[in-house]
């Protein structure tokens, strides 16, 4: 992330941007040259809540508004019935349709406006890809098919990890990049914009604007923000930090990430400088920076009054448990029994029994007590063992 450009389109090029097609060099050039671009970024509404990891493209968006650009926030009420296959290991068990996407649709601008401009000066444009898409007559359709082979949309990773297993690939959504592909040619973009899992689609779409209209598209992916698990924070993943949860649940939810979370929060979703994120020491001052994080992040979608409520909210909650930032570390290899006692935290299989069924240890991440003495805990959880021993499954 170590960048020497100071100046905004620098920053633009660099800070929260995964990769850019054909290069940042040639999309540096066309920007020092002062041209004003078109650019996109889709969102599918198979969700109705829009989460923090859609902030990196939103601040991405504002980014691009503020140099003056033309930026279009698309809704994918198109797109999202034939279902984007991006990251699923199998086929949809259900395909929305248009009014159910609309529907999901119907807030998601006063949600994004926490963080992008729809009025005021150069505002973000709204569409909605139905309104071309659902036109398509089947020449159109055969028209942007005979851009591709069979070879180029199947060889996608998870189609191939699909094949291998013997899972199922609806074609509704093996055509899903064309559709994609084609809303750059509907809107005669110069650029989109999207996480790192969407770069199938986006140069699917940069090849059939290249086949159509004979023009070059970039594309500028941006990273995906991720859980202590690897996991993509979203709505796929069940683990959404929604932009309109509650303040005290917001900074909740994000003190609930593992540690391995807070360095890409500062990067991508925070304006603090490069030079002082390099800095932080995760392992030393974990807790800290966290809830560092976790109120800006507050006071960004919401404001500094009730960040420092929710603050305080979290502080009192968990002064009370007596939670300590420092724990006991255990490596994850195989239940909680078995890395106790490899760890020495307890000293027989007798005593984590016996601490299971008098209710003694406490998944601190839920507030459940674990009863099943087989229990295979996830990495980054945290435990109360008993009254006075923490620890944390890295």
């Amino acid at each position: 992330m170590k960048s020497k450009n100071t100046d905004k389109v620098g920053e633009l090029l660099t800070r929260g941007v995964d990769k850019i097609y054909p290069s940042k060099e040639k999309l540096e050039e066309v920007l020092r040259s002062d041209k004003k671009l078109r650019l996109y970024q889709g969102f599918d509404p198979t969700g109705d809540k829009l989460h923090i990891g859609h902030m990196v493209g939103f601040r991405k968006h504002r980014q691009w508004q503020d140099l003056g650009h033309e930026v279009i926030f698309l809704i994918g009420d198109g797109t999202g019935q034939a279902g984007d296959p991006s990251g699923r290991k199998k086929t949809r068990e259900k395909f929305f349709t248009q009014a159910e996407l609309r529907a999901n649709a119907k807030d998601y601008l006063a949600q994004a406006k926490k963080i992008v401009r729809f009025d005021g000066e150069n505002p973000v444009k709204i569409l909605y890809n139905a309104d071309w898409l659902n036109k398509l007559n089947l020449v159109d359709i055969l028209d942007i098919a005979q851009h591709f082979s069979v070879q180029q949309l199947i060889e996608r990773d998870m189609f191939q990890d699909r094949l291998k297993k013997g899972e199922s690939i609806n074609l509704r959504e093996f055509l899903y990049p064309l559709l994609q592909g084609y809303d750059s040619v509907a809107m005669d973009v110069d650029l989109e914009l999207g996480g790192s899992d969407q770069t199938f689609n986006m140069l699917c779409g940069r090849h059939l604007m290249k086949a159509m209209k004979n023009k070059e598209k970039f594309v500028m992916t941006t990273p995906l923000l991720e859980d202590a698990k690897g996991l993509k924070i979203g709505k796929s993943e069940g683990n959404v930090i929604g932009l309109t949860d509650e303040p005290r649940d917001l900074f909740g939810k994000i003190m609930s990430l593992g540690d391995d979370a807070i360095i890409p929060m500062f990067t991508l979703l925070t304006d603090m400088p490069i030079e002082e994120i390099e800095k932080m020491n995760i392992k030393k001052d974990a807790m800290t920076l966290k809830k560092r994080v976790a109120h800006i992040l507050v006071a960004n979608l919401s404001d500094e009054e009730k960040a420092k409520e929710a603050e305080e909210n979290f502080v009192n909650t968990f002064s009370k448990k007596e939670i300590p930032e420092d724990m006991t570390e255990v490596a994850q290899s195989g239940s909680l029994m078995e890395m106790l006692m490899k760890a020495k935290v307890v000293a027989s299989n007798t005593e984590f029994r016996r601490l299971v069924s008098e209710g003694a240890i406490t998944n601190l991440d839920t507030d459940e007590k674990v009863t099943d003495t087989n229990f295979v805990p996830k990495k980054g959880s945290k435990f109360r063992i008993g009254k006075k021993r923490f620890v944390k499954i890295t």
